[in-house]
């Protein structure tokens, strides 16, 4: 690796990649950490270890958000935050967040081995729920720290079992003092796997993340009415999974009509009563949008709820779409990416300029400090699958630019 002779220790990174994906391991090589959960407790707790076992100081915030200190030569330096998140999908992988919080405390281990004081305090966050699948609010942490989210509603959203956040923070213990709002902070760095096909089909090492794509999501429940499979005709049946389906491929359609660049999912689908011999009565399902471009998004915003409504009254059925969140594109912050860009450069990576197509805690982060993303490759762009994939080398090359990047932030002149 040319560049520098400060190197990571690429080995003891993987060999605690795969320590943590220990905890919530499944049979099929993924994980399923869920978010305040008991396994989750289990990673959080392992997390904290390594952190103190490094002389670092680990403070909880209200939200769970866990925030551990690295001091630097001058206390009145902001510090310099990175990290990701810890909680997987139900069916997640190894690498999707858990790669950007070990890979921070790699940065940690390899000051500590080469004896090297920054000038700012350096500070490694793991945040809470980034993926919102058992609470339904991706982001949740971060948002809620940036103030996006108001924590009280946030505390009393309820799993499928009725358990609120709040409960759940309480039962694992990491309903942590200290308020989960922004403090003051001079950039914050992510390393992430790309969750995408891009770098691996054009050979790049690195991914230079410039910003992240503009999104809006829905909550739909579609009502008609239960009836017998067998008794009733087509012109007595207001089958509200026909109507879903309609509302299904028009979202499929409309994100075809914008080329590569379009992006729409429905990932959630709940059908009632769920019976073989009964037309189903309700339907409730998820509906998001993004594109790189947030006028895009808001003409998608503005014209998508009443065409809607149009397919589903047309078969006797009533829509009701709840908008969840919308946000326009997020750029980055220039001279936080320059960093990752020279840095790249430097080591003699191959790289390239690319946006963020999932959304990522940076995302929320960047609305209060400056922020700039590292994306690795991952195989066949596969992610939220047990089968996501990364080689060693793509982990070390992706910590290795994180650890620059930070360096160089934390010794700039104060500004």
């Amino acid at each position: 690796m040319a560049g520098t002779n400060q190197r990571i220790d690429g080995k003891r990174l993987w060999d605690s990649l795969m320590a943590m994906a220990e905890i919530g391991a499944t049979p099929k090589g993924g994980v399923k950490r869920l978010t305040l959960t008991e396994v989750d407790r289990e990673g959080r707790d392992r997390f904290r270890q390594w952190c103190e076992a490094l002389g670092l100081s680990v403070r909880v915030d209200a939200i769970g958000n866990m925030f551990a200190r690295r001091e630097g030569r001058d206390p009145s330096r902001l510090p310099v935050l990175f990290g990701s998140h810890l909680d997987s999908q139900p069916t997640g992988g190894k690498f999707d967040g858990a790669l950007g919080v070990i890979a921070g405390l790699e940065v940690m281990r390899t000051l500590n081995d080469l004896n090297i004081s920054t000038e700012a305090p350096l500070e490694l966050v793991n945040w809470t729920d980034e993926e919102g699948s058992r609470f339904g609010h991706s982001l949740m942490g971060s948002g809620t720290w940036a103030g996006v989210y108001d924590e009280a509603k946030v505390n009393a959203l309820t799993d499928v079992d009725g358990v609120s956040v709040g409960a759940a923070l309480d039962s694992i213990g990491y309903r942590g003092p200290h308020p989960a709002k922004p403090f003051p902070v001079d950039a914050y760095f992510e390393l992430h796997i790309e969750q995408g096909p891009i770098l691996e089909r054009e050979g790049k090492m690195v991914g230079i993340v410039t910003g992240a794509q503009a999104q809006v999501w829905y909550d739909a429940v579609i009502t008609g009415q239960d009836a017998h499979a067998g008794t009733t005709p087509p012109s007595a049946r207001r089958d509200a999974l026909v109507a879903a389906a309609r509302v299904i491929a028009h979202v499929d359609a409309l994100m075809r009509a914008r080329g590569e660049d379009g992006r729409g999912t429905v990932g959630f689908l709940q059908v009632l009563p769920n019976s073989c011999n009964v037309v189903p009565g309700e339907v409730r399902f998820s509906v998001e949008f993004r594109h790189p471009r947030t006028e895009e998004i808001e003409q998608l915003a503005a014209s998508f709820p009443s065409e809607a409504e149009k397919l589903v009254s047309e078969t006797g059925c009533r829509l009701q779409l709840r908008e969840k969140f919308r946000f326009a594109h997020q750029p980055f912050d220039p001279a936080c990416v320059d960093l990752v860009r020279q840095a790249a450069a430097r080591l003699g990576h191959d790289a390239r300029e690319i946006v963020s197509g999932a959304g990522h805690d940076a995302v929320y982060v960047a609305r209060h400090v400056p922020t700039a993303m590292i994306f690795t490759p991952c195989k066949d762009g596969l992610s939220h699958n047990e089968a996501e994939s990364i080689l060693p080398e793509e982990a070390e090359a992706g910590c290795q630019v994180l650890f620059e990047a930070v360096l160089a932030r934390a010794n700039a002149p104060a500004r």
